[in-house]
């Protein structure tokens, strides 16, 4: 099944990764969005080399966005570029996909290696939604916007990970020790569930999903799963979200995974 995501959606880490595939997939859809913004720190540096050229590729689709995460007079200036764009102001989709990894043992981490890391994936996903959230209240709240909460009327999706469950932690913690990335993404989890309690009311749908172990720079090259493979079920999980899934975290096949 095909997913259908429509309206304006911003990716964050979109130069690679997952975050590339999920520009490309949405791009080469055959219903895509009507705007795509693909956000990352450098879009004129070599590493955003094949994200310029799927925005040369889809020109009118797609929008390069100067973004770090971890920067909050950039994300500002983001969000008044994004929202200078945006059809009546209205972002339907954010996928705060941006992360770093820093292996590291308790021997390996201290605290500039734990601060790193929760900037990126724990303080950006944040500063990120309150920043653009008058772009997701506005679409939620359009003339016309379908009752039910949806990717297609407002959303914001983050990218978290299995690892990050407490509950699963003596089955995953022997096999990927990572102190910074494993509690930055379980603050991850609070995070969204504190903000799908706040923000449902607006008619925002707030939830984490885990895309999988995925054959990426981060993931490495003994992940089972393919960058391809992996968005194609990441984009029909969250085609499906529905007011059920508020504050839940899923994986790329639609499965619960507990806190």
């Amino acid at each position: 099944m095909a997913a259908k995501i429509s309206g304006s959606v911003l990716v964050t880490g979109s130069n690679r990764g997952i975050g590339l595939e999920l520009v490309r997939q949405l791009s080469e859809s055959l219903c895509p969005p009507n705007q795509i913004f693909a956000g990352c720190r450098d879009p004129n540096g070599p590493k955003a080399k094949e994200l310029r050229e799927l925005a040369q590729k889809h020109q009118r689709l797609i929008t390069l966005v100067c973004l770090d995460t971890t920067n909050q007079a950039s994300i500002t200036e983001a969000a008044r570029v994004v929202g200078a764009k945006l059809k009546d102001g209205s972002l339907n989709l954010l996928i705060n996909n941006a992360a770093v990894n820093i292996p590291g043992s308790l021997a390996e981490t201290g605290e500039k290696q734990m601060m790193e890391v929760f900037q990126t994936n724990t303080v950006g996903p944040m500063l990120l939604t309150k920043e653009f959230l008058p772009y997701l209240r506005n679409a939620a709240s359009q003339p016309g916007a379908q009752s039910e909460m949806s990717c297609r009327r407002s959303a914001v999706v983050n990218v978290s990970t299995l690892i990050a469950s407490i509950e699963k932690c003596p089955e995953t913690f022997h096999g990927a020790p990572m102190y910074p990335y494993r509690v930055s993404k379980a603050a991850l989890n609070m995070l969204t569930r504190c903000l799908a309690e706040d923000l449902k009311k607006d008619g925002i749908l707030v939830m984490a999903l885990h895309p999988g172990w995925v054959k990426t720079d981060m993931g490495g090259p003994e992940a089972p799963l393919s960058t391809e493979e992996s968005v194609k079920g990441t984009l029909n999980v969250i085609s499906s979200l529905s007011e059920k899934h508020v504050g839940t975290l899923l994986d790329w096949e639609g499965k619960g995974i507990p806190w």
